[in-house]
């Protein structure tokens, strides 16, 4: 019988020398923690776009899909990149490209995928305004009715939502969680103080209270309906009145975390 001897695995450093020597690739991108300042740890692997150029006979091509705690490999065409989209395009957004091949034709579109258009952002903001409102609405109505762990499973649901709507409104892809705050210390979104923002999003997850969430939803229904989406709010009708903060002397005011965003 014959003995084959296992290869190692492909390492980072290997597959980049034999990457950028093959004129087949057009490009490379390095994605996830390596592309985020000071985000890496011990467990980070390489996280790698192999850009292939059009009619590229590259054997590249065979390694798509390749995994290993060192190294893993997405490879496509230019067309192919300029169509990826949905859950990827945070990632794409902060790439950092290693070669560009084409003079400056792979970064223009990682620059893209940064910047939604103005009728894509408005598309993108309404869906999770709903949403954000439905939860919203449904945590306030459960907390009301003495079910506080469903109040606060909604309360939990609905940052998501938000955090879908602010990227939105300032025509970002949202980013993954693990890089909120990375994302928000240094690309600050217009008009939100980044602190009192992220203690809030923190404090309502973890606990649902009521009267953060309508100080919240204030301030989010003020700049909804300035970016033009008071119809999907106006939707909502009598129901605003329980996403709304009480009014003073109504004797159900909540009491409790208060902040000023």
């Amino acid at each position: 019988m014959t003995h084959v001897t296992p290869q190692p695995p492909l390492s980072y450093d290997e597959f980049l020398a034999r990457a950028t020597t093959d004129p087949g690739v057009a490009g490379l991108l390095l994605k996830g923690s390596r592309a985020h300042d000071g985000m890496t740890t011990e467990h980070s692997d390489h996280d790698v776009y192999v850009i292939l150029a059009g009619g590229s006979s590259s054997g590249l091509a065979a390694l798509d899909g390749h995994r290993s705690a060192d190294l893993d490999l997405v490879v496509t065409t230019v067309d192919g990149l300029r169509r990826l989209g949905g859950w990827e395009r945070y990632a794409l957004a902060r790439a950092r490209v290693l070669l560009d091949r084409l003079d400056g034709e792979i970064a223009d579109i990682v620059a893209a995928k940064a910047l939604l258009s103005e009728d894509e952002a408005f598309h993108a903001a309404a869906g999770p305004l709903d949403a954000y409102a439905n939860s919203l609405y449904r945590s306030v109505k459960n907390a009301r009715d003495g079910r506080p762990l469903a109040a606060r499973l909604d309360a939990a649901d609905s940052m998501g939502q938000l955090l879908e709507l602010l990227f939105a409104l300032d025509r970002r892809p949202r980013p993954y969680n693990k890089y909120l705050v990375w994302e928000l210390e240094r690309f600050p979104l217009p008009g939100w103080e980044t602190d009192a923002l992220l203690d809030a999003i923190g404090h309502i997850a973890a606990t649902g209270a009521v009267g953060l969430q309508q100080q919240l939803f204030a301030r989010v229904e003020e700049v909804a309906r300035r970016a033009g989406h008071g119809p999907t709010l106006d939707a909502w009708g009598d129901d605003l009145r329980l996403m709304r903060p009480r009014e003073p002397g109504s004797g159900t005011v909540s009491r409790g975390f208060s902040i000023t965003f």
